[in-house]
């Protein structure tokens, strides 16, 4: 077995990838990121709706005390046609 083709196949794969590692390299300094102004504004958006709450205390206080009082009160009829309007939603996907 020859040893030397070895070495100098080896040193031709080598040669190979030490001149693409080179041209990454000069690649990487021309590489530059430009965020618009609309990414920006989408970022402040998403930032103000991760910062708010999840729940509108001043809404829910007032059912909550109601269902506690046992004064809260629901139309069937209103539930009826909500719960319907969901199943069509549903059946149109």
């Amino acid at each position: 077995m020859r040893i030397e083709a070895y070495t100098q196949v080896q040193q031709v794969y080598g040669a190979k990838s030490r001149a693409k590692t080179q041209n990454t390299a000069k690649n990487a300094e021309t590489d530059r990121i430009h965020i618009s102004s609309i990414g920006k504004d989408i970022q402040t958006a998403k930032n103000a709706v991760a910062a708010a709450e999840d729940v509108r205390s001043e809404l829910v206080a007032p059912i909550k005390a109601g269902i506690a009082n046992g004064t809260y009160q629901v139309s069937s009829e209103s539930f009826a046609e909500k719960l319907l309007k969901q199943y069509e939603e549903i059946e149109n996907l």
